[in-house]
């Protein structure tokens, strides 16, 4: 891998020893991939925070770091509302050793918001054709694919590495050879709201690592693409995907429909939504935001809630800054009693893990919630949630759409 001059007197470790490790860790990417040489980002964002996460290791890593970032860099969700923790029931150990991880971080110039939808706060915006170091699964698909910018699924030490040093290896979907699509998928019924989830969800586990192109007969809005992308990526492993007339990229690669084709029928969304019907257990936690919440679907969360008192716990998932900016939703959501927390999310917060039942809206937490949480997870639409975490009534009837 061609190296600059002075990115080899950083690897020989004539700028201080935080860059050098910085450099080894790209460099040793690069060279497994086949990356040429290192290419300057716009951006970077770290995953790595929750306490629940990387613990005292992660935190020891983190602390014995020197410099500052050279690009703008935020960090994924946190284990636990940085400014409200107490509400959730976290810790006060868990709490401390948090915030020790976020003044580790602050201290090399990162900007401390943790959201997974870095895409939805001020000054960190991202243009098509930008080139990206982010490692959270739902904030990368939602760039390469959405936005049309791109990035590779990097870990936490390498989306800081690529910080710290302002680039990062040129290789995977920084490459236009890589960005083609190597299966087709058709769905040939409509789609609306948490059905985007849901295929994302059975979709992830089809594709893998490969590239697809959705055939679609409806037209997803941001939120739902944001919401079929992130099921996909944690379902699987799909980091970027493309929906035939919508996502921006589609409409200039010039290629061959994949030999690769396949068909998802209705009745595989079905058995996603049938895991309420099927859960051992009735919800006693109802959770919504895994990516956290856009403006719109605050919007409607609270228009849901609105004028409502909910009989269970409900958490309503969002970046502080989304939070600060719109008050009314904020105050609307919790007037019913449900709880709007930021920074953090059901599947790294510790406090998901007093649960044994958790109904969530999203894809991705479907798939994450029972590993990361020990709980039993099931689905529905938003709401299919409120009718939930109001009334407690889905289980039983046997519905869930």
């Amino acid at each position: 891998m061609y190296l600059t001059k002075e990115e080899e007197q950083i690897l020989n470790g004539e700028v201080g020893e935080t860059l050098k490790q910085a450099i080894e860790i790209l460099v040793a990417l690069g060279d497994i991939y086949g990356a040429d040489r290192l290419i300057p980002i716009k951006s970077a964002q770290i995953a790595g925070v929750s306490y629940k996460t990387i613990g005292d290791a992660g935190l020891e890593w983190i602390s014995d770091l020197q410099g500052r970032v050279k690009v703008p860099a935020i960090l994924n969700p946190a284990g636990m509302d940085l400014e409200d923790w107490e509400r959730l029931g976290i810790s006060p150990d868990f709490a401390e050793k948090q915030k020790l991880i976020i003044q580790a971080y602050e201290k090399l110039g990162i900007r401390c918001e943790c959201t997974c939808t870095p895409y939805t706060l001020e000054g960190f915006n991202v243009s098509y054709g930008d080139h990206l170091a982010w490692s959270e699964s739902s904030a990368v698909s939602y760039a390469n694919s959405v936005l049309g910018a791109r990035t590779n699924r990097e870990g936490g030490p390498s989306a800081l590495s690529a910080a710290l040093l302002g680039k990062t290896a040129n290789y995977g979907f920084h490459l236009d050879e890589n960005r083609f699509p190597e299966l087709s998928i058709d769905v040939e019924y409509p789609l609306k709201g948490s059905d985007y989830g849901a295929l994302g969800y059975v979709a992830g586990k089809l594709a893998g690592s490969r590239v697809p192109v959705f055939h679609l007969r409806t037209t997803p809005d941001a939120d739902e693409l944001k919401a079929l992308g992130a099921a996909m990526a944690a379902s699987g492993a799909v980091a970027l995907y493309h929906v035939e007339g919508t996502t921006p990229e589609i409409c200039r690669l010039d290629f061959e429909e994949p030999a690769e084709r396949i068909t998802i029928e209705r009745k595989q969304l079905d058995e996603v939504y049938e895991s309420l019907r099927k859960a051992c257990k009735e919800p006693e936690l109802i959770t919504v935001g895994c990516p956290h919440c856009s403006a719109s679907e605050l919007e409607k969360a609270a228009g849901l809630l609105k004028g409502k008192t909910v009989s269970k716990e409900f958490w309503v998932f969002t970046s502080r800054e989304l939070a600060k900016r719109y008050p009314e939703y904020i105050r609307t959501i919790e007037k019913s009693g449900a709880k709007v927390v930021c920074d953090t999310c059901m599947v790294v917060s510790p406090a998901t893990n007093s649960y044994s039942c958790v109904m969530v809206n999203s894809g991705k937490a479907l798939a994450y919630v029972p590993g990361m949480c020990g709980a039993e997870a099931v689905y529905g639409s938003m709401e299919a949630c409120v009718e939930e975490a109001v009334g407690g009534t889905l289980k039983k009837a046997g519905g869930s759409h």
